[in-house]
């Protein structure tokens, strides 16, 4: 009779733990898809290969930021596969006290080692992250947090009370002790037992594992399924891309990123594929500086304000059914000004996350809507946004005076002469900033130098509309962009080549989807960054260098051009070409720190903690070189202030790579 009661007890626990582990991943499931529609679903087989090499791999784990740590990760999951295995194997047992799934041969010699062997790597990782997270205290991680508290203990108590049962069916039964160490050790240990302690640790056992399966999908640790799926929908464009507002400006009423719903699917998704890891908070300059920016909390807030608000969501157009409130904006409790605008958009965050989030749309979504629905934006901005409008250009200069740069340096100017074989984009600090306007002059010489045949826009050369996109006006870039183009095309331009990283990523990435979305047809245009373009020029021996250089070189990676664009190489290539020798400073290539000024915030004021750019010039300090060099006017700019806040301006040169170039054509 007790064994028909044990019976109908287990039935109950376990329909609960099926309907606990179900109903909240059905709940998420229907509030990722009452989002906005967005298609990930090219390319299928690739997504699918990189979803499960990343879970059976942990590829998104294991990176250089967090080597170790990685593979700590490994061992909690393939020790917890082996569980989940054994913890199917004692629910048949349930039903069947003899089931079992190896058999009793070699295979169940193997089996009963491995599970012994990654039991031990399991309570080892929970030890190490126990000691990482309330001993070290890792500054990234979320505090307090009893969720890893009560996932700790689970994986913890499941391990152990394994290891009891193991050890106590081992003691009834020596002959099933095949290669299981510690189950035999605990054995010994034990003495004899009876069948009723047996059955007593077997329901401790069963009880942590329902636990811990009830558990999972109510935490943070719903990212072991979310993860990999996630990674499965990443993004395989450059991650500079801002996606295009496809909407009337003239009839809509709704710009950007007001609530929940104006967010994808992929937006919410990455709420709950995120680990808290923290990574991103690690190498985001803005929170590496003292900012009130988190970009974990970007997605976490995300989530929090989704479960919060999932009957607004669940009802239908935020909200219209009886009884149900409208859903809160976004910028009401859920963000702040000072996270949203602090940003540099540089994308160190996307980078190293495991998981592959996606926070610059997020937050460009929002400042959209706070830039034409609202006009919140940082006081400074409003200048910013009357010079564009009057003159074409953020620095207000009158935009019939962009040519002038060019009078006595006999260039094309595609106005009068169109027959070139490339468009050279001067950009907006090219043609006003005095300080790069030596850029463009040593550009101008190399183009010489190098016989390549180019012209010049001069006046009819408007700002690309980078820094206006990222600041959420959309409108003026649309604008921007619908001119630029339609000037393009009329001088049938099919080679440009950029020297300004911001104006490399419109022209190439932006323009060419902002081209098919306002039906222009045959728009392809190959576009080159300098940098690329200069090395091309030494390699095929088009360029010669009359002298070389000899001092040492630090390059700052600008992170439109590397870590945006997977540009990095090329520009150090161009350094050593001149004889310079190249010292590396802290945090180069993918994980360059940010000089401040992307994301728009060359224009707005620094008054939060420290400056990006004084944290990033003590790196460039560091390398111990005479020259620091980069290959981006808004880091030209950065880095000059830096050295001279600092007062090494007399020690240290800023220079871009071409000007360095120059310096060696007599």
């Amino acid at each position: 009779m007790l064994l028909w009661i044990e019976v109908i007890i287990f039935l109950i626990l376990l329909g609960l733990t099926i309907y606990g582990f179900i109903q909240p991943i059905r709940l998420r499931y229907k509030l990722i898809t009452a989002a906005q529609k967005e298609d990930r679903f090219d390319n299928l087989p690739k997504r699918i290969k990189d979803a499960v090499f990343s879970f059976f791999f942990l590829t998104c784990s294991v990176k250089k930021e967090r080597v170790f740590t990685g593979f700590v990760h490994i061992f909690l999951l393939y020790g917890s596969l082996t569980f989940d295995t054994v913890s199917v194997n004692h629910i048949l047992e349930g039903f069947n006290p003899n089931w079992n799934f190896y058999g009793h041969g070699i295979i169940r010699q193997i089996h009963s080692a491995v599970a012994d062997g990654l039991g031990i790597m399991v309570l080892l990782a929970v030890l190490y992250f126990s000691i990482r997270r309330w001993v070290v205290k890792v500054k990234s991680y979320t505090y307090p947090s009893f969720e890893s508290f009560w996932i700790y203990t689970l994986l913890a108590t499941v391990t152990i009370t394994f290891f009891a049962y193991e050890g106590a069916v081992i003691s009834l039964t020596p002959e099933h002790a095949y290669s299981a160490f510690i189950g035999q050790a605990l054995a010994q240990w034990m003495g004899p037992v009876t069948s009723t302690t047996v059955k007593v640790w077997w329901w401790i056992h069963i009880i942590n594992v329902f636990g811990f399966v009830y558990y999972v999908p109510r935490s943070k640790y719903l990212h072991m399924f979310f993860g990999p799926i996630n990674i499965a929908f990443k993004n395989y464009k450059s991650t500079g891309i801002i996606k295009p507002l496809v909407i009337d400006f003239e009839t809509s009423e709704k710009f950007g990123a007001v609530d929940l719903k104006d967010f994808t699917w992929k937006d919410l998704l990455d709420s709950y594929a995120c680990m808290e890891c923290g990574r991103c908070n690690d190498y985001c300059p803005a929170n590496q500086t003292g900012k009130p920016l988190s970009p974990k909390d970007i997605i976490l807030n995300l989530k929090r304000h989704m479960l919060e608000n999932k009957a607004s969501v669940l009802a239908g157009n935020g909200g219209t059914a009886e009884n149900v409130e409208p859903l809160k904006p976004l910028m009401d409790g859920t963000y702040t000004g000072d996270e949203i605008w602090t940003c540099t958009t540089c994308g160190a965050c996307m980078n190293v996350c495991p998981v592959k989030n996606e926070h610059i749309p997020k937050i460009i979504g929002v400042r959209q809507s706070e830039t034409l629905m609202e006009s919140r934006f940082p006081a400074e901005l409003g200048n910013f946004f009357r010079n564009m409008e009057t003159n074409m250009n953020p620095w207000g200069f009158g935009a019939h005076t962009k040519g002038d740069w060019t009078e006595g340096m006999d260039i094309k100017v595609m106005a009068e002469n169109s027959d070139v074989d490339m468009l050279y984009w001067v950009g907006c600090a090219g043609s006003f900033d005095e300080r790069n306007k030596s850029v463009t002059s040593a550009m101008i010489k190399i183009l010489k130098a190098a016989n390549v045949n180019f012209g010049v826009l001069g006046v009819e050369e408007n700002c690309c509309g980078d820094q206006a996109r990222r600041l959420g006006n959309e409108y003026m870039f649309q604008m921007l962009a619908q001119e630029n183009i339609e000037t393009f095309k009329r001088y049938n331009v099919k080679k440009i080549l950029v020297t300004c990283p911001h104006g490399f990523n419109t022209l190439k990435n932006e323009y060419a989807e902002f081209a098919v979305q306002a039906g222009i047809e045959d728009f392809n245009i190959e576009v080159v960054h300098h940098s690329e373009f200069i090395q091309q020029l030494l390699k095929d021996g088009r360029l010669k260098l009359d002298n070389q250089l000899d001092g040492s070189v630090t390059f700052h990676d600008p992170c439109y051009l590397g870590r945006h664009n997977s540009i990095f190489e090329q520009p150090r290539e161009v350094i050593t070409g001149t004889g310079s020798q190249l010292k590396e400073m802290p945090n180069n290539h993918d994980h360059s720190f940010c000089c401040g000024a992307g994301g728009g915030l060359m224009w707005t004021e620094e008054t939060i903690g420290t400056r990006v750019n004084h944290t990033r010039t003590d790196h460039a300090l560091a390398a111990g070189a005479e020259t620091i060099s980069t290959s981006c006017p808004f880091c030209m700019t950065m880095m000059s202030d830096g050295v001279k806040d600092k007062g090494k301006d007399e020690d240290v040169q800023v220079k871009d790579i071409s000007e360095l170039v120059a310096d060696c054509i007599n």
